[in-house]
């Protein structure tokens, strides 16, 4: 029996639902960078100077690279899942390295390898924070633990800088309250460069230690320290991990950004919740990662020497070269980063805009780097010149000089 067709009935379109939480998180910074490049006509006689983002360009050492291809080829467990705090060898090979370098006491139980240094911010404080907490970041602040602060409904309490770009215990302390979980410090700083002093360091933690919070303190950057010896006396005291939180990543040291490798130094009753973090996200760091840094760490400490070396130079010609720049004054620089107040009369996201346009230099600008609506901001550029060699540092200078 023939049935009459029926008539065609449109479905509403309906937009999905959006977690307000992200819809709250601005958006990534470095990619909004790459689309101006995608945007902006260059000087044709002016190569691009990309001093945005600070990961290093060049790939790990040959050695390195023979040694992970080797791995990927014949070890057949470099292919599975390994335990979610990491493989055991790597674990016991930084908590080695740390107490040699530290000269105070770090076990394997109180290292847990991550997919990078970010995962381990986020699973640090997804383990010590809710939603409602508060935790407290100094600003001008590393955009990413913002933003993850923001996904989590975590409030970021921003904690104004002095002088130095330092953040200083006493005001922190008048911003402690009842919902406060966390104390983040980064040293070296990003997006600063400035590196804080063990005694700051050390404040902070007899701060946090009064009212039982967490230190949580990203070193990612401590292997292009200026000084030699540790960068802080924390691991010296045997209870530290009643306190600190450090965040450490492989990526700067052996150039395994790709690889996403970093790590959690922290109480093993505190990993043991994170372990629940990293296992219902992507259960393990990726094993060729954990491999290369493993390999790295027992190979390349003399390899290593020579890149901070190389850093350290770079940061000396950021600094003579500021030095000699009208107008510009430079606020803080260490390890991979300049942040710098820029002369110009138009706020700093339309001046990065500008000097890429007419200077063919893309940096990012300080309102990245602050809560919506701070006035410092927009007077402030980050200039990311770990991958600027003393030859390309002068020309930025005599390009700045000419805009």
């Amino acid at each position: 029996m023939l049935r009459a067709k029926q008539p065609h009935r449109t479905v509403p379109h309906m937009p999905l639902p959006i977690n307000p939480a992200t819809a709250a998180t601005f958006a990534p910074p470095v990619m909004a960078a790459r689309r101006w490049l995608q945007e902006t006509t260059l000087p044709p006689d002016l190569p691009l100077l990309n001093l945005s983002q600070a990961a290093p360009v060049d790939p790990p050492p040959a050695a390195l690279r023979a040694a992970m291809a080797d791995a990927v080829l014949n070890d057949a467990a470099l292919h599975l899942y390994s335990p979610v705090l990491g493989i055991p060898a790597l674990r016991a090979a930084l908590a080695r390295r740390t107490t040699a370098l530290y000269g105070g006491p770090v076990r394997d139980d109180q290292v847990a390898v991550t997919a990078g240094c970010n995962q381990a911010f986020c699973a640090a404080i997804a383990a010590l924070a809710g939603p409602g907490d508060q935790v407290i970041v100094p600003v001008p602040w590393y955009f990413n633990h913002a933003m993850w602060l923001t996904l989590q409904g975590i409030k970021a309490v921003p904690l104004p800088c002095g002088p130095g770009m330092l953040p200083d215990p006493d005001t922190c302390a008048r911003l402690i309250g009842p919902r406060t979980r966390a104390i983040t410090l980064v040293s070296p700083n990003n997006p600063a460069g400035v590196e804080y002093p063990p005694a700051l360091i050390a404040d902070f933690a007899a701060l946090a230690a009064r009212p039982g919070l967490a230190l949580v303190l990203a070193e990612t950057y401590s292997d292009f320290h200026t000084h030699d010896g540790p960068p802080h006396g924390l691991f010296a005291d045997p209870d530290w991990d009643s306190v600190l939180v450090q965040l450490y990543s492989f990526s700067k040291a052996f150039r395994l950004t790709g690889h996403r490798v970093g790590a959690i130094l922290a109480a093993p009753t505190l990993l043991a919740e994170i372990e629940k973090v990293l296992d219902t996200v992507a259960i393990c760091a990726p094993g060729p990662g954990q491999m290369g840094a493993l390999w790295g760490l027992e190979n390349l400490s003399d390899w290593l020497v020579g890149e901070r070396r190389e850093i350290l130079q770079r940061r000396a010609a950021m600094t003579d070269g500021f030095a000699r720049l009208p107008g510009w004054e430079l606020l803080g620089c260490g390890a991979y980063f300049a942040y710098a107040r820029h002369p110009f009369d138009a706020p700093s996201d339309q001046v990065a805009r500008d000097l890429l346009a007419q200077a063919g230099v893309l940096m990012l600008p300080g309102t990245m780097f602050r809560p919506q609506g701070d006035p410092e901001g927009a007077r402030e550029m980050r200039i990311a010149f770990a991958n600027a060699d003393a030859g390309q540092i002068d020309d930025l200078i005599n390009r700045l000089n000419a805009a």
